[in-house]
């Protein structure tokens, strides 16, 4: 695998979320008592709205590069991915339905698979030929990380389940670090996803897949493709 040193965002304006969260929402949530264009301001995270989709953002208030930023591995670190997660009704109500667990999901892409220099986390509607390939191999996939031997948006994944309707205090950035040391070295190149999914059993659980980017392959590290900004799985559900 071949390693990804941290480098500028591809984007005409890398900083722009930064600027956006920082600047715009800061100063409006101080001038007028509402964080536009956030949706909401505070606990050490923003929330911004995708103008052109249902896709949510979760943005840090403090300057955090991206995945490979060191902070988030702290003992005190934020679990960010669970902020994510608890936008769930603010999403349902976005989209005008409640979205199925096992089609929300969340995805952050590796430093050379991103256009942004600040830390975000998708929030949107999953694939429906993902959310079936996970929900058909469920039995792969176990408490440990394990390779996951199918693609998914044409890429290979590790995988881990957790039991639970929430991930609390699991943070699936230390979770990946601790069982992998080269991740651990340079979190960087590494690209993650979160994904609902509903057991056999009746319960509720989370899939976390990681891949690690790799250029010689053509691939950049972006799990943000396991998401569907159009949501499609909403026209195709309805009655």
């Amino acid at each position: 695998m071949t390693a990804c040193k941290a480098q500028p965002a591809d984007a005409a304006f890398p900083n722009a979320l930064w600027f956006v969260v920082h600047d715009v929402c800061g100063a409006n949530l101080k001038l007028t008592g509402h964080p536009a264009p956030c949706v909401s301001l505070g606990h050490g995270y923003a929330v911004l709205k995708d103008p052109r989709s249902a896709q949510l953002l979760v943005i840090p208030t403090r300057r955090l590069r991206g995945i490979e930023s060191p902070e988030l591995l702290a003992p005190d670190a934020p679990n960010y991915w669970q902020a994510a997660w608890d936008t769930k009704l603010l999403f349902d109500k976005g989209v005008g339905r409640p979205v199925p667990r096992a089609d929300f999901g969340l995805a952050i892409n590796s430093v050379s698979g991103r256009t942004q220099n600040q830390l975000h986390i998708h929030i949107d509607c999953v694939r429906p030929e993902v959310a079936k390939a996970l929900a058909a191999n469920l039995d792969r996939i176990g408490p440990q990380w394990a390779d996951l031997n199918v693609r998914l948006k044409g890429r290979l994944f590790r995988a881990m389940l957790l039991k639970g309707a929430n991930l609390g205090d699991r943070d699936p950035f230390k979770l990946l670090a601790a069982s992998d040391p080269v991740a651990a070295a340079d979190m960087g190149p590494e690209t993650m996803a979160v994904i609902g999914v509903d057991l056999p059993t009746g319960e509720p659980g989370i899939v976390v897949l990681a891949r690690r980017a790799n250029m010689a392959m053509d691939d950049k590290g972006a799990a943000e493709g396991v998401l569907d900004h159009t949501c499609r799985v909403l026209r195709e559900t309805l009655p």
